[in-house]
This record gives structure tokens, C-alpha cells and sequence, in this order.
């Protein structure tokens, strides 16, 4: 068992002209993602995109990635089709499989001035070369009790009842819009990583504040508090990445 705590300024830290980027697992550059991975999960970014900037079109292949946004609205157009705008309380899903290529931009223009602050998630698939996909949902209903709830998922248990569905059969992300003082308690699972999106949360005696991360092995249940209120995402993985 091991709960590890990694604070905000601990991350991996990358920026250029019009892109902030706080990696939990370092991404820019030439890294070895599974080496890296906690449990499934390859990639963990929370970036932020200038107004009237983004990313051009570029290539994936055989990852999930999973997109959350936390303020501003994301410009999305893929190879497939898909052509739209995803905003807070939406949880997208994106199915690199034989391979995709997509560009996301900040939505909002460069007058108006309004960054785009977004996490991107990785996981693995479970098979390599699936058909490229695309899914959505809007969670914000599910959110407003704030209770965990599980918002894409690729576990047996979830499967009438996860709003994204992910091709991997170990993972679920889970997310909740904590109410002041109102506990919730983490699932038990082989991996966990906990991140705190907004505002401050108690892990029993430990204080965790925006950007921090929490990695558990085997840790079992873990109840939290955010005393004033908190946005956390938590994967519930069930094997590793190598």
C-alpha cells in the first residue's frame, strides 16, 4: 500500500507563446509515457490556451484520451467528422485507435481575452488498432448533488450506467463537484490518482490544494472533505500500463 502526494509545483512544467502546460506525468518532448504511467494512466495535463490559440492538426494513435474542461470554451475538429465546441460539464472521449488527427483551440478570440483552461487524460486501450471514435456527454446534472460520480468508464459494473464509455476495461474516471463540509470517499483500487481541480480538499491529515495530485497503490477507500467546497477527478484503475 502507498499514498504519494505530489504538489502542484512538483509537476512537470512546459509553455510557449500562448500555451501553459502542468503535466502530472511529463508529456512534452521525448518521453517513455508507459514508463512514467501510474496504473493506466499516460498522460495528465491541465493546460492553459490563450484566446484565439490552439493546437493544429496533428496524429494519435491507439490511446483514449479523455478531455475535461474547467473554464472557457474548446474548439474540436477530427478526422472523423466530429466538429464542435465542448465546455464545462461535458466530458469528451476520443478513440485514437489505427490512428486520428485533431486540432483543439481556444474558441473564444484573441479581442475578448478569455483563456481556455482544460485537463487532458490518457489511458491505455485494450487492443491496439480499434476503429477511430468519438463520444460525449454532459455530466452537469449528475455533478450539481455533489456527489463521485463516474463519468467514462470501460469496467463491466459501469456499463448500463457510465454517461462515456473507453475502451479499457480497467479504468473509470470519476469526478464530483465536492459541496462544502459534504464528504466523499474514494473507490478502493489497485491505482488510484486523485486530482484536485479547484479549490482545497482534507485527505485525513493532509491539506490538498488546486493542481495537487494524490498516487495510492492498494490504499483502500479514502474519504475527503473540501471544507469550502472542491473540484476533484479521481481514475479507479485496476492494472497497470507495462
Amino acid at each position: 500500500m502507498s499514498v504519494t502526494v505530489i504538489r502542484a509545483g512538483e509537476r512537470a512544467h512546459w509553455r510557449n507563446e500562448w500555451l501553459e502546460s502542468w503535466q502530472s506525468f511529463p508529456a512534452t518532448g521525448n518521453f517513455d509515457l508507459a514508463a512514467n504511467a501510474h496504473g493506466v494512466l499516460l498522460v495528465h495535463n491541465d493546460d492553459r490556451v490563450d484566446a484565439g490559440e490552439g493546437l493544429d492538426m496533428h496524429r494519435h494513435r491507439d490511446v483514449e484520451i479523455i478531455t475535461w474542461v474547467l473554464e472557457g470554451t474548446l474548439r474540436h475538429r477530427d478526422s472523423t467528422g466530429n466538429d464542435g465546441l465542448l465546455r464545462p460539464g461535458v466530458v469528451q472521449r476520443m478513440t485514437a485507435g489505427r490512428g486520428i488527427t485533431h486540432s483543439e483551440a481556444n474558441a473564444t478570440g484573441r479581442l475578448d481575452g478569455t483563456d481556455l483552461r482544460v485537463v487532458q487524460m490518457w489511458v491505455t486501450a485494450d487492443e491496439s488498432g480499434l476503429e477511430p471514435g468519438y463520444a460525449e456527454a454532459d455530466v452537469s446534472d449528475m455533478l450539481a448533488t455533489g456527489a463521485l460520480v463516474v463519468v467514462a468508464s470501460g469496467r463491466p459494473e459501469h456499463a448500463a450506467t457510465a454517461p462515456v464509455s473507453i475502451h479499457n476495461a480497467s479504468a473509470a474516471l470519476h469526478i464530483a463537484t465536492m459541496l462544502p463540509g459534504k464528504p466523499v470517499t474514494l473507490p478502493d483500487a489497485p491505482f488510484g490518482h486523485l486530482y484536485v481541480a479547484r479549490g482545497t480538499v482534507t485527505m485525513g491529515a493532509e491539506t490538498l490544494a488546486e493542481g495537487d495530485a494524490v498516487r495510492t497503490t492498494g490504499a483502500g477507500e479514502i474519504p475527503l472533505v473540501g471544507p469550502g467546497g472542491a473540484e476533484i477527478l479521481f481514475w479507479e484503475m485496476h492494472a497497470g500500463a507495462r
